[in-house]
């Protein structure tokens, strides 16, 4: 049933049978159409109103909820529906996870078109909070207001934040007064940051206008429980700066090192600006299974620790190398799996678009004596091409861990030339995934997927294929 006011469609009494892509449950109307909705979890009865009404399905919001899910949970935080970041913290975590397999294992089959593989079951996470090590927040002089503080007629104070952009609203932030995703003491020093800035008089960043002093403020930590700060600025004012950072440092001694960037640009990546160290050495060590990693302002580095451990882990475990093989590790970054899987081969060539990211890798490994490790830099499809292969050996087992946009065709088809014995096809978008898969299947078969649940309370999740050359 539905019905129609002047502005907008609402569809009624709307059961959410299942959970679709990128975060929305999935119900139909009487007549059959799909009805993709955010705001709502499977299992849910809402009524809700279309954004967008297209021949064959429905996006839309719900705006009632009838009748709640057996599968709901309270949420912990104050800011959940708001603040966008963990659209499943209202849905049981074993609910979760039956949701993430379920969506890898139909794309797979439907988008791969492959049957009769091993499905291993979903890796879940140990932490559901608190297990992300690397956060970032924005400074801004437009905080974003409720319906009812824009209604109201009372002044509610400073309209600075530091927090979450607002999704879909690029000028609006949301003042953060707690987050589950970084242990403390991420939530005192954000907080702390805060109160200093305004009791102090310092500038927030006003997007609109493209000035002031305080920019974006990021925290990592490693599994030592030592932590980076590192600050954009606006501008320069070194006397308001260093006040600042000697306040932070005396307050709160689990600070490694703080570093901070000049940004006057119109964007806030800190990739093409100059790092300045204001204390330690501008880097965290971390380790994993013996090996040593150094962590700076601009690595990247896997932001859930020991989930991340668990997919190296499993990776290798899918490789089953037994010490005489060469491995290719495509789509490298910083070399991480290169060099966690370089202990048990022969070789390993790693190769990766981002110069810094090779120069990390290298750096890596000559941090851990690997010697049987070389890497290349340069766009993928470019450089794995015919004349690669030509100069080096043949790979008998070959790793790649692409972006969310999977493999190009040329990456594929260089692969097929390659023809290695084992594929192990690490993944963060399980559709692009089984679309590169289908691409392979004349050639190989995929032996087992296993899904690995690196975000608890999102809807994202990895998945690991192993295939082997028929």
């Amino acid at each position: 049933m539905s019905r129609k006011n002047k502005k907008n469609l609402v569809l009624e009494n709307i059961k959410l049978l299942n959970a679709g892509a990128k975060g929305v449950a999935i119900g139909r109307t009487k007549e059959g159409k799909t009805v993709m909705v955010s705001g709502a979890i499977p299992g849910d009865i809402v009524n809700v109103r279309v954004k967008k009404a297209k021949s064959k399905y429905y996006e839309g919001e719900a705006i009632e909820v009838l009748e709640k899910s057996p599968y709901r949970v309270e949420p912990k935080c104050i800011h959940f529906g708001t603040c966008g970041g963990c659209k499943w913290q209202n849905m049981s975590y074993e609910k979760q996870l039956d949701f993430k397999q379920e969506e890898v294992y139909n794309n797979i089959k439907r988008i791969g078109g492959i049957e009769n593989f091993e499905t291993v079951p979903i890796l879940g996470s140990e932490e559901h909070y608190f297990y992300r090590n690397k956060m970032e927040f924005s400074f801004s002089n437009s905080r974003w207001l409720t319906q009812y503080e824009i209604s109201s007629e009372e002044n509610f104070g400073s309209k600075d934040a530091l927090g979450f952009h607002i999704p879909g609203m690029w000028s609006k932030i949301l003042d953060l007064k707690e987050c589950f995703l970084q242990e403390d003491p991420s939530n005192q020093i954000r907080l702390a940051v805060k109160k200093y800035a305004t009791d102090n008089g310092l500038d927030f960043f006003d997007v609109r206008n493209h000035d002031g002093f305080l920019r974006t403020l990021m925290m990592r930590q490693n599994s030592r429980g030592e932590w980076m700060v590192l600050f954009q600025l606006y501008r320069e004012e070194k006397e308001n700066r260093e006040k600042l950072f000697e306040f932070l440092l005396e307050k709160f001694p689990q600070i490694k090192t703080l570093v901070y960037a000049i940004n006057p640009k119109p964007n806030d990546s800190i990739y093409d600006l100059d790092i300045n160290v204001y204390f330690g050495e501008g880097y965290l060590m971390e380790e994993m299974d013996g090996l040593k990693f150094k962590i700076g302002p601009k690595s990247f580095f896997q932001t859930n620790y020991k989930q991340a451990l668990e997919l190296y882990r499993k990776t290798l475990e899918f490789a089953d190398l037994k010490g005489d093989e060469v491995v290719y590790d495509l789509y490298t970054g910083t070399g991480t799996i290169a060099q966690y899987v370089a202990r048990k081969a022969k070789q390993v060539i790693g190769i990766e678009s981002v110069q810094e990211a090779i120069d990390a890798a290298i750096e890596h490994a000559e941090l851990n004596g690997l010697t049987n490790t070389t890497f290349y830099c340069g766009d993928m499809k470019d450089i794995f091409n015919d004349e690669f292969l030509a100069n080096h050996p043949k790979a008998d087992v070959l790793i790649t861990d692409p972006p969310r946009d999977g493999m190009h065709q040329k990456v594929v088809e260089q692969i097929l030339k390659l023809s290695p014995e084992k594929v192990v096809y690490v993944s963060c978008n399980s559709a692009t995934q089984a679309r590169d898969l289908a691409l392979m299947k004349e050639h190989y078969d995929v032996i087992k997927i296993l899904p690995v649940d690196m975000f608890p309370q999102t809807h994202h999740v990895e998945n690991i294929a192993l295939l082997i050359k028929k």
